[in-house]
């Protein structure tokens, strides 16, 4: 017997989905990684590099290129010799630390649930130390 399709009931989306031009600034690779330490405060290119491990230059030059371009970022050169580069969070920009504060809180919680999961579980059915999703520990397939 083939189950009715049930009707949605979530309101619909607002015109021009905001939702998903907002998410888009945190589609970017490293996106939020740049954002969450700018929340402190201003910070050079070369600080930045080390708060955040792993990131390349190149990376980290093309996320903070969009992220000004977006109004995210606001990109200051300092009249210093050498001449510096500061990068801080525009106003704009100072409104998404709340939301990635949310998603952070959400992600420990989720972290908690997946290692409650992994411990009640055990090994996956075939006993390779995997979920039945195929996911390592590490989250690895």
């Amino acid at each position: 017997m083939a189950l009715k399709i049930r009707r949605n009931t979530s309101p619909a989306p607002p015109h021009g989905c905001p939702l998903t031009h907002c998410l888009s600034v945190f589609g970017g690779a490293w996106a939020p990684n740049v954002i969450w330490n700018l929340s402190g405060g201003p910070r050079r290119f070369g600080e930045l590099k080390r708060d955040i491990p792993g990131i390349s230059s190149k990376m980290l030059a093309t996320r903070l290129k969009e992220l000004c371009e977006k109004g995210i970022l606001e990109r200051r050169v300092q009249d210093t010799s050498p001449p510096s580069v500061e990068y801080t969070l525009t106003e704009l920009g100072g409104e998404l630390v709340p939301a990635l504060e949310a998603i952070v809180r959400v992600g420990h919680r989720l972290k908690e649930r997946a290692g409650e999961a992994t411990c009640t579980s055990g090994a996956g059915k075939d006993g390779d130390g995997k979920d039945e999703a195929g996911m390592d520990k590490a989250g690895a397939a």
